[in-house]
């Protein structure tokens, strides 16, 4: 690859244009008029289809579905975005599909739209769980909005392709070499917003592919579940999966309805999976061996709690203004729990005052002055708050089944049921609001640990233990699990013996030419022929499949964040600055080329948010976008 000249015209290189690239598109739109007066080319580039891209496809499984309501999901900025650049609102959602039924939709349905899926706009409601292929049309037609409202002196250029490599001095033009292309795009700015990176193979998934291998055994290692090809599993096949979380029930979707099962209802209205034959048998465990959290199906009962209280921007100040580094159980987690506990109990006692022996003002004074005492919270909260099942227990939340032992399999699964439809009852009762309470101020906590995340206060051990560990875990448990729906659908298939729940702390290995399974609570063991990861690949720069990044890494010009202590524990994310700049092997940001994304070092959320929550991902995308417009004036 050669060099080449410089062009007259300004442009950006949006690599991905995905969610989180058509979102840096429409602020680059707002900013242009007040940051850029002259002539400016934007290039997306995708393989994708631009705003979808490759996880919202339309081109997927019409089962797989979001685990998110449509009342809950917006690409626009609102009033409560604290940003530099102006605010441009339009429809959540739950609104879009409303003005689709209504006929006022400003702009036509973008991409392809079938029967089935005109179907599903006439009978979704803002608070059921859409298809993907809904989603991809809501962002479809957003990134045509996007076009719609560019100045004109901007022009943007798709490429239906993959770039394939970035080069380029710090101080001059970038060229973007593009697969099947001979000549590169020459820019000023390149944007990497690649999403979720595909990884090659840990050291332990190494092991294991060779060993299935010599044993003529399949083995598939973590991926994105809509790209994987399962036809090749046989009806009947013993399958172990690893992994209980939103993979695992795309899998469960995809090997069961999706082999032409049916779900119906029996003579006591319980839902009755019917098999069709063509189903493998799902032997599933992970780390907590139960599923994760429904999402909560009602709205808060009370009055929103006035969030941050314990945990916001002064407190994550004055964190990181503390002298040396932050351990994150001592130093972190408690300001977080007593968030949490916050507005779980502002929840509780205004909107169910039944339930407890104090009125919230009594108990929210009491709480702020006991904040940094847990011994004394806990004796408040047992004194005011008369159910145990209304208190708030993250360590019992986080483990339920820590400790216990079963009898046998049968034993541990009818366990497993019986929490499942707890959990099922508390999500959809309103009298168990509280719990929509932590998990709106779950959200909160987590864009405010983004920033200290961000400042590299934390030490090492807890960066990657506590935050990529064990925090990040814990919130995808309880704030991002699938639709109740689909743990009925779970209830349903292990009754009809499609799956096959094995136990807490699983483990894996390979005997005598089978892949063997079990757990150290639950007697016995299982065999199988195949073993599928369920779950996305773990953050890699150094074994990223992508060849954009992995030549752009075996330069030294994109680098993985590494931990600041001897041992030299990696991250596994890309390393950039708080701004987004891509950071090089000898330490220096590169003040041409950024990143964006859930894999970059400032751990950015995903694409899209909740209405009116000052979005983490509005506020970098405004903030990117005006310093690379600066840059171009």
């Amino acid at each position: 690859m050669s060099e080449a000249p410089p062009r007259a015209v300004p442009a950006i290189a949006v690599i991905g244009a995905g969610p989180r690239g058509a979102g840096l598109l429409e602020r680059i739109a707002a900013n242009v008029p007040e940051l850029n007066a002259g002539r400016l080319v934007v290039h997306m580039i995708d393989p994708f289809p631009p705003g979808p891209g490759r996880v919202w496809r339309f081109a997927q499984s019409p089962l797989l579905r979001m685990n998110s309501m449509p009342e809950d999901v917006t690409m626009f900025t609102d009033d409560t975005v604290r940003c530099a650049g102006p605010i441009r609102p339009g429809p959540t959602l739950a609104e879009w599909v409303s003005a689709v039924r209504d006929g006022t939709l400003d702009g036509d349905l973008a991409g392809d739209v079938d029967e089935s899926l005109l179907a599903e706009l006439r009978s979704v409601t803002a608070t059921t769980f859409p298809t993907r292929r809904l989603q991809s049309a809501y962002l479809g037609w957003f990134y045509t909005q996007v076009l719609h409202t560019m100045p004109d002196t901007v022009e943007v250029r798709v490429h239906a392709t993959s770039a394939v490599d970035v080069t380029g001095p710090g101080e001059g033009p970038q060229c973007v070499w593009l697969s099947g292309r001979d000549d590169p795009l020459l820019v000023d700015i390149a944007v990497l917003a690649v999403g979720h990176l595909d990884a090659g193979p840990t050291p332990g998934e190494e092991t294991l592919a060779r060993c299935a291998a010599a044993n003529e055994l399949r083995y598939v290692p973590p991926a994105y579940t809509a790209d994987l090809d399962l036809t090749d599993i046989e009806a009947g096949e013993p399958v172990v999966l690893r992994g209980f979380g939103l993979a695992f029930v795309d899998l469960m979707v995809l090997l069961g309805e999706g082999r032409g099962g049916r779900f119906v209802r029996d003579e006591r209205d319980r839902l009755t999976y019917l098999p069709s034959g063509a189903e493998p048998v799902l032997h599933v465990g992970s780390r907590r061996g139960i599923p994760y959290h429904a999402k909560p199906t009602y709205r808060l009962q009370g009055p929103p709690a006035p969030l941050p209280r314990f945990f916001g921007p002064d407190e994550v100040t004055a964190l990181r203004e503390r002298p040396g580094r932050l351990d994150f159980r001592a130093d972190v987690w408690p300001l977080m729990a007593t968030e949490i506990g916050w507005g779980y109990y502002h929840e509780l006692f205004t909107a169910h005052p039944d339930r407890v022996c104090l009125d919230w003002a009594a108990f929210a004074g009491r709480y702020t002055a006991l904040a940094q005492d847990v011994g004394e919270l806990a004796s408040l909260v047992d004194k005011a708050v008369p159910d145990v099942a209304d208190r708030l227990d993250l360590a019992a939340l986080d483990r339920p089944l820590r400790g216990s032992g079963f009898a046998d399999r049968a034993a541990f699964t009818d366990r497993l049921c019986r929490y499942v439809e707890a959990d099922l009852a508390r999500r959809e009762d309103p009298r168990f609001s509280a719990d929509l309470g932590a998990f709106r101020t779950l959200l909160s906590v987590f864009g405010q640990l983004a920033q200290l995340v961000a400042a590299d206060k934390l030490t090492p051990r807890s960066q990657m233990d506590d935050v990529d560990g064990w925090w990040f875990g814990f919130f995808s448990f309880f704030a991002s699990g699938p639709p109740g729906h689909r743990l009925r659908e779970l209830l349903a298939l292990i009754r009809a013996g499609v799956v096959r729940p094995l136990g807490p702390d699983m483990w894996v290995r390979v005997e005598h030419g089978r892949f063997v399974a079990g757990s150290p609570a639950v007697p016995g063991r299982v065999e199988a022929t195949t073993l599928i990861e369920a779950r996305l690949p773990a953050p890699s720069v150094a074994r990223a499949t992508d060849p954009l990044v992995r030549r752009m890494h075996e330069r030294g010009e994109l680098t993985e964040e590494i931990l600041a202590d001897d041992a030299g524990h990696t991250t596994g994310r890309m390393r950039t600055t708080s701004g987004g700049e891509l950071t090089g092997a000898g330490g220096r940001p590169h003040p041409r080329r950024f990143a964006l994304g859930p894999h970059t070092s400032s751990r950015s959320p995903g694409a899209f948010t909740r209405p009116r929550t000052n979005g983490v991902a509005f506020r970098q995308n405004d903030a990117l976008a005006r310093h690379v417009l600066t840059l171009l004036q």
